[in-house]
């Protein structure tokens, strides 16, 4: 499928806050379908993207404190890390929350489909295209006085 072409004064009048958040609704579900192929849900993907980046860093609050702000307002994480640590893929038996052999397997397998989404989702994106997108986006969100830095 290829995108409508539209002059520059068309774009120029559209609500960039509908295209934010149509984009938002359409890419966080479809990162969703991709991760139910491998029975997870996007915070639980969050929580092992951290965990394999920094293993032994967190305990199960100070995991929750750093995906507190990707999240929902009021969401809980307890069932999200109660989820991952029934299926085997995480535990803090030393008081550290690491992966487990099955959940670096897991995290491996997730890891490499999600990858495959990411391209799907900027195929067609140059990299600069892509950049000036983040960077005026962040300049947005600056300009209305909300927190522009990269988490």
């Amino acid at each position: 499928m290829s995108v409508k072409q539209y002059p520059a004064e068309v774009l120029a009048t559209q609500p960039i806050g509908f295209w934010t958040g149509t984009a938002d609704r359409a890419i966080v579900a479809y990162l969703r379908r991709t991760l139910a192929k491998e029975q997870l849900t996007l915070p639980q993907w969050w929580s092992l993207h951290q965990i394999a980046a920094f293993p032994g860093r967190w305990t199960w609050d100070t995991l929750a404190a750093r995906l507190a702000p990707f999240a929902c307002p009021g969401m809980e994480f307890g069932p999200v890390f109660a989820g991952l640590v029934v299926r085997g893929w995480a535990d803090d038996r030393d008081g550290a929350v690491r992966l487990t052999a099955a959940g670096d397997a897991g995290f491996a397998k997730a890891r490499a489909r999600m990858e495959k989404a990411y391209a799907r989702i900027r195929d067609g994106i140059t990299e600069a295209e892509f950049v000036a997108a983040v960077d005026v986006l962040r300049r947005m969100v600056d300009n209305v006085g909300e927190d522009s830095d990269l988490l």
